[in-house]
């Protein structure tokens, strides 16, 4: 799928979890000075930024479709190698990172098993690639399956994001593995985004952002307000709250390294 939203939308309503899975994410990847990485499917630059931060603008490469995420993303780290592109065909040369990184980004690539051979392509032999997605079916993404939750209790028959390549335990490891990596490495990640009330939670998902957002515009006023006091109901706190989120992820070794 594409995202029209605007990048400060789409931090609102998840660049809140960046802050807390993108350093998770670094870490399980191993990045570390001296490195050159690749940040696929960058959005507005929440892992981008905490790539740059550990290596620098001049060693961080980033590539997302939407061009006003590659735009903000670029204005954020303007010595960073920014572009507008996709993970199935990535526009630089065979072993040009010394790792690559993707952040939930498989759910939505066209072809993911194209997407991860391009990303161990562009990574040196014995480097690494990683990735990682909410767990949707297993309910660890707070904040989504509070969402569909409410909207399954009004329409049972939507499946929502279940069904989604990388949302299942195993599923990104798999994909790895078919991509011939070597020493895959599976595992989760936490997150934690903080929410000022209700409004606060809501608000972000009438930004048409991702498949809960894009549905939400689907609906007539009438079943959207439905659907707000079915998610509200599932919301205790009237002020300040925070939701917790568990991603799974993979790691793995390019093949050919010493």
């Amino acid at each position: 799928m594409s995202f029209t939203s605007s990048a400060d939308k789409y931090d609102r309503f998840m660049g809140r979890y960046t802050r807390t899975l993108a350093p998770a994410l670094a870490d399980a990847a191993g990045v570390v000075s001296g490195m050159r990485v690749l940040d696929v499917g960058c959005g507005p630059g929440g892992l981008t930024d905490v790539l740059a931060a550990r290596l620098g603008d001049e060693s961080v490469a980033a590539i997302d479709p939407a061009p006003q995420f590659a735009q903000a993303c670029g204005e954020r780290h303007p010595g960073a190698d920014v572009r507008v592109g996709v993970a199935e065909d990535l526009p630089w040369d065979d072993g040009a990172f010394d790792a690559t990184i993707s952040s939930l980004v498989i759910a939505f690539m066209r072809d993911p098993d194209q997407g991860v051979r391009e990303m161990a392509r562009v990574t040196r032999p014995g480097g690494t690639v990683a990735a990682c997605m909410w767990d949707i079916p297993g309910g660890g993404m707070t904040m989504l399956s509070t969402f569909w939750r409410a909207v399954r209790s009004i329409d049972p028959n939507v499946t929502g994001e279940r069904a989604r390549p990388g949302v299942t335990e195993g599923d990104i490891g798999e994909l790895f593995r078919r991509a011939a990596l070597d020493d895959v490495v599976e595992g989760s990640l936490e997150a934690t985004a903080d929410y000022a009330d209700f409004d606060d939670f809501w608000d972000p998902f009438t930004f048409a952002v991702g498949p809960a957002g894009e549905y939400l515009a689907t609906l007539s006023p009438d079943r959207r307000e439905q659907l707000r006091e079915a998610v509200r109901a599932a919301i205790p706190n009237d002020g300040p709250f925070s939701l917790g989120a568990r991603a799974w992820y993979a790691r793995g070794t390019v093949r050919g390294g010493t």
